[in-house]
């Protein structure tokens, strides 16, 4: 029983951790993407309709197009079917026209100690939540944690 709360704190640590890292090898001070290979489908589609939903709560479904940072893992392609289905315009080739507004986007998922990590970046919010995969796909297993840049 005492392991389970050491356990909880040692996950919001990492998690924490995860979101103040600083990754800045992309533009506009933003990580480069980076999800495992070895996430299944299902998984990958049930994180990223999540997050993506959240993603949608804090800067509004389909205001703008995205400029994916795209690592084509089973999580950048859920993640890409998942924008577009919240009506989001998405560019991975980093051009678009003048006068577009565009959101940056990069993520980072990450197993650790039998959980997922994932986190959503952009120019203005960092997203992130710890998922538990089952084999029928993920459910979150953490408060969602969200940091607003201005």
């Amino acid at each position: 029983m005492a392991a389970f709360p050491f356990r909880t704190l040692a996950s919001a640590t990492i998690l924490a951790l995860l979101l103040s890292g600083c990754q800045s090898a992309g533009t506009n001070g933003l990580g480069v993407s980076d999800a495992p290979a070895e996430i299944s489908g299902p998984a990958a589609s049930a994180i990223a309709g999540d997050i993506v939903s959240r993603l949608a709560e804090q800067v509004g479904p389909g205001k703008a197009t995205v400029v994916l940072k795209q690592n084509n893992s089973p999580f950048g392609h859920a993640l890409e079917s998942a924008l577009r289905g919240w009506g989001y315009a998405i560019v991975t080739d980093q051009k678009t026209d003048k006068g577009t507004r565009t959101v940056p986007l990069a993520y980072l998922i990450l197993p650790y100690d039998g959980q997922v990590l994932a986190r959503l970046s952009t120019d203005k919010v960092e997203l992130g939540r710890a998922y538990t995969v089952t084999p029928g796909g993920a459910q979150p297993s953490s408060a969602l944690s969200v940091m607003k840049r201005s």
